[in-house]
């Protein structure tokens, strides 16, 4: 991808048959679906992709054993099939993980077990294993570091687990590779109307040059995720806000702390959510949270009770209970939930479905949902615009549309996996350039070739892109991703052609950035 090209092409059509506005899971997703179907698509994202919510995710994708337990039947099984198809078109990112449930009652092993088999049943023909009971001693040869003592057995169960800020560069790559337009640094300033009052396109601002441009369209689509409300208001200004963001809350702990390859899931926390502690990127992701909070903000940052709240629950099923010392990383995302009816309704009791609006100048937003459910969620929103009569009817195509990078059986063993099939291309940088072989720490495998190819091929703009989002050192190891600006500021800055004042500027606030990763 190359954003010059992208922004070229931008005045190569008159008017586009799709805007959307959004970067994340959804907005990518609505893209994928509109320009896999044939319509003219562009997408404009004003950070980067992913930037938000959609990359400070769980890691995983899963039909939601909560909602189960919610009697949310219906939820689940949608989710269940995206999930399936989620792993067969994107096969090297989403990869099959067990989950251990450890119990301490021998009622607890009936209840989960009788739970767990309806959702192998709902996940017909979607299935990633069989549910199963196993012993005490199997649970510790699972999860040798689990609390031994009253264990009267366990649950092992299937769900999968993948990298989502990288699924979301496939996706702008797999748009791209399907004749639409993505380009991020692009902030939608405002919602154009015809002489009728109805929306016909957006104005943009190019946020690395200040230069500002309109795009007219048939169709626009907020995306906008914890910011939908903000699009809304540009096209009405007195509109109800319809989004409540919920604060959820991660931490990133050493691979000691869970050594296998299994991931643990507490079924009841204090505050009757669901906890998971998951291997990702040889470190292990543990949580989440669930806050309301007053405001949406791009960077939110953790609330000391979200992580004492973690750390205690943790402590209950790890024999060496995790510290604040032993922390890597933090991180906090805000969920777009829909605002609730009643006043002081916890944000674990609204619904995670996702919503559908369209304002009377035919604005469609869609909100709502998680990153399982994005396919599902963009070919209702496109269908939408269809039966609003702003696209012409075509089928969605995206059931069994491979993801850019698909690459059926991974090696797993190497960190290069995620990228699929593209990976051919980035041993050959490391073979053709031995500087590009050099580590960006020697405590992680990231490599500077990855970096050029971030660059190149993926739209990396500046070292935030390249460190927390294309590859994922700000979120496995917030102070080794410090050490690391530097090097990868020079190596872009050498690919960009950009000077040592953008490096300095780059480090400086890559630097301060990354500081709110690291809980002191």
């Amino acid at each position: 991808m190359d954003r010059s090209k992208m922004l070229a092409q931008l005045s190569e059509v008159d008017t586009w048959d799709c805007v959307v506005i959004g970067g994340g899971a959804t907005g990518l997703g609505v893209a994928v679906d509109a320009a896999s179907r044939g319509y003219k698509v562009a997408l404009f994202e004003m950070v980067d992709f992913a930037k938000g919510t959609s990359c400070k995710s769980t890691k995983l994708v899963h039909g939601g054993v909560r909602y189960l337990q919610h009697g949310d039947v219906i939820l689940v099984l949608e989710a269940l099939r995206e999930r399936g198809l989620m792993k067969q078109n994107a096969p090297h990112l989403v990869k099959d993980q067990a989950f251990v449930i450890s119990n301490y009652t021998y009622w607890d092993n009936f209840l989960y077990f009788c739970g767990l088999t309806l959702y192998d049943i709902l996940s017909f023909g979607f299935g990633y294993g069989r549910s199963r009971f196993i012993s005490k001693k199997k649970v510790i040869d699972y999860l040798p570091t689990t609390i031994k003592k009253g264990l009267k057995g366990g649950i092992v169960y299937h769900d999968g687990q993948f990298d989502d800020s990288r699924m979301a560069v496939n996706l702008a790559q797999t748009c791209v590779e399907q004749g639409g337009v993505v380009v991020n640094k692009a902030k939608v300033a405002k919602i154009l109307h015809d002489s009728n009052g109805k929306v016909a396109g957006v104005a943009v601002t190019d946020v690395e040059t200040g230069k500002e441009f309109e795009v007219k369209a048939r169709s626009v689509i907020n995306a906008g995720g914890i910011f939908v409300d903000e699009v809304m208001t540009m096209d009405l200004p007195k509109h109800r806000p319809i989004v409540t963001p919920s604060q959820g809350v991660h931490i990133v702990l050493d691979k000691k702390f869970l050594p296998g390859d299994s991931a643990i899931m507490i079924p009841k926390t204090s505050d009757e959510r669901v906890l998971f502690a998951v291997p990702w990127h040889d470190k292990v992701v543990i949580g989440t949270t669930d806050i309301q909070r007053p405001v949406s903000e791009l960077e939110p940052l953790p609330l000391k009770e979200e992580i004492d709240f973690i750390l205690k629950t943790a402590a209950l099923y790890f024999e060496t209970a995790p510290q604040y010392s032993d922390i890597l990383s933090v991180f906090a995302g805000q969920r777009p939930l829909a605002a609730p009816k009643e006043e002081g309704k916890k944000t674990k009791e609204i619904s995670r479905g996702h919503k559908i609006f369209v304002s009377k100048n035919k604005l469609i937003t869609i909100t709502g949902g998680k990153w399982t459910s994005y396919r599902r969620m963009a070919e209702d929103t496109v269908n939408k615009a269809i039966q609003l009569n702003l696209l012409e009817a075509r089928k969605c195509r995206t059931k069994h549309l491979h993801i850019h990078g698909y690459r059926p059986h991974p090696n797993l063993s190497d960190h290069l996996y995620i990228y699929g099939s593209d990976e051919p291309q980035i041993q050959k940088l490391l073979d053709t350039n031995p500087a590009y072989a050099a580590k960006l720490h020697d405590r992680h495998p990231y490599t500077v070739a990855e970096v050029v190819w971030a660059v190149r091929e993926e739209m990396a703009r500046d070292v935030e892109d390249v460190l927390a989002r294309r590859v994922r050192l700000l979120y496995v190891d917030a102070r080794a991703a410090i050490d690391a600006a530097p090097v990868v500021a020079k190596v872009m800055a050498e690919t960009l052609e950009l000077g040592e004042e953008w490096q300095k500027e780059q480090v400086e606030a890559f630097t301060k950035l990354a500081e709110r990763y690291i809980y002191k």
